[in-house]
């Protein structure tokens, strides 16, 4: 391609990119395709020749965007927002065009004084203590890995990362039952052993029960086991119950335990000063993750990842092969040892395009509308005689169902099993679910990008019209 040809075709595409965002609601938000549709649409083999642009993005009109679930659509309501913005989009085009690999701070000083600089910015926003320091990971499930890994190296004074677990004790790692999958994979993949995940009971609100977590701590300490980690949730996913980070934080204290809070998806709400309780009792927080890549507008991948002691986690994971040596070293942040990964991507770009194009004022005023329509919806649920929350309302997460009076409570949950998939094969709202309790859960997550209080009134008026209809 050449490159009047590359100018003509990138005019081409920012064009369609502006009407399919314009134009956004006219697509089913839930994919209709069959399972094998797309596949079997795409040639057996690759060509042999260079084919022309123009077929090339006619078949992607034609084959890939029926398969397309369109999460950027203010009718997405499923599992958590995965927002874009326009300034993220164009931020990802200079990006995807510089192709800048970001691993050390020679390879592009801006690229890691930027990240330096954003990650400061947001530190404060969010009210984490001035002597944090952050990083940018691709996912909270890699924040979550680097944290395990740096517990694992300080308890046991970095002896694992040179023999290994040979004649080490057996390290216990703590979260609630709602704590995220993610952990439980972390916890596998840093070799502590699945069986070593102590799983804590939760109070009435889902979020964990920090009597429950003394008596774990405390039982495994008798049997000779060693406490290494707790992991509290700031917003775990199915409710988006927040455990106690204050109590949390001062059992971790007393026993020497490394806390590790996990604010994936609600850590946005902390830029509001109302949602600063949310994290009272940082003072105990060791490492700390969200993701502006839910609900800061930021695509994905862009995970915020802050540790009081960078020294740790540099130590954990620094190594210095000859070609990475460079005169700067001790100088500047060389952020490929700040985790797993040593290619990175420029992500502290759209990160920026975002903050400055919003101003923090106008990423409040999203956030808050968020977390009103949310509001609206619960009470029309409460409201609603054949309807009923079945967790408590938390930030921007509806957990309800439909309980249709006198309804047998053993057919509830393939009732709303059915109202669900009617609901998303209109094509017209996505919603997900979970189970609470045992009891089937539609979850309606309030928070893309250009979500209206209209789109919420429109979806609670489909979905009273199908719960009515559901046999």
């Amino acid at each position: 391609m050449t490159n009047d040809e590359f100018i003509k075709r990138a005019h081409e595409l920012v064009d369609w990119i502006g009407n399919y965002l314009e134009n956004i609601e006219e697509y089913p938000v839930k994919s209709q395709v069959k399972p094998g549709e797309i596949y079997s649409s795409l040639p057996q083999k690759p060509p042999r020749e260079g084919e022309n642009f123009a077929d090339i993005f006619n078949d992607f009109n034609e084959i890939i965007m029926p398969g397309i679930t369109h999460w950027q659509s203010p009718n997405f309501f499923a599992y958590f927002p995965a927002n874009s913005s326009a300034p993220s989009v164009l931020a990802e085009i200079l990006i995807a065009a510089l192709g800048t690999q970001c691993m050390i701070w020679e390879t592009s000083p801006a690229a890691t004084e930027l990240e330096e600089r954003v990650m400061n910015w947001l530190r404060d926003i969010i009210g984490l203590p001035e002597n944090f320091e952050g990083v940018i990971q691709d996912t909270a499930s890699t924040a979550a890995l680097a944290a395990l890994v740096t517990a694992r190296e300080r308890i046991s004074d970095f002896r694992i990362n040179e023999k290994g677990f040979e004649e080490e004790p057996v390290y216990r790692i703590y979260g609630s039952t709602q704590t995220h999958s993610s952990i439980e994979k972390a916890v596998k993949i840093a070799g502590f052993g699945r069986s070593n995940l102590v799983k804590v009971d939760v109070r009435n609100d889902l979020s964990l029960d920090p009597e429950k977590l003394v008596q774990a701590v405390e039982n495994d300490m008798a049997k000779g086991y060693v406490p290494c980690c707790v992991v509290a949730t700031v917003g775990t996913t199915g409710t988006v119950a927040i455990d106690p980070v204050k109590a949390i934080g001062e059992i971790c204290s007393k026993y020497n335990i490394w806390l590790h809070v996990d604010a994936a998806l609600a850590g946005t709400a902390l830029i509001l000063p109302e949602y600063g309780w949310m994290i009272e009792g940082k003072e105990y927080i060791d490492s700390f993750v969200f993701n502006p890549h839910k609900w800061m507008f930021t695509n994905f991948d862009c995970s915020a990842y802050f540790v009081r002691d960078a020294g740790q986690l540099i130590q954990t994971f620094e190594i210095l092969p000859e070609y990475l040596k460079t005169r700067t070293r001790g100088q500047v942040n060389d952020y490929r040892d700040w985790g797993i990964p040593l290619g990175r991507r420029f992500r502290a770009l759209k990160l920026w395009f975002v903050i400055r194009s919003f101003g923090l004022e106008g990423l409040r005023e999203k956030v808050r509308n968020h977390i009103s329509c949310a509001a609206w919806l619960a009470e029309r649920v409460k409201d609603h005689p054949a309807f009923e929350m079945t967790a408590p309302l938390s930030l921007n997460t509806v957990c309800f169902r439909y309980r249709p009076e006198n309804m047998d409570e053993k057919y509830l949950n393939d009732i709303n099993e059915k109202l669900n998939h009617a609901l998303n094969d209109t094509g017209k709202i996505y919603l997900t679910h979970t189970k609470i309790n045992g009891k089937y859960s539609l979850r309606m997550v309030t928070s893309q990008t250009n979500v209206k209080l209209e789109n919420i009134k429109r979806a609670w008026a489909l979905i009273t019209e199908k719960a009515s209809a559901i046999q």
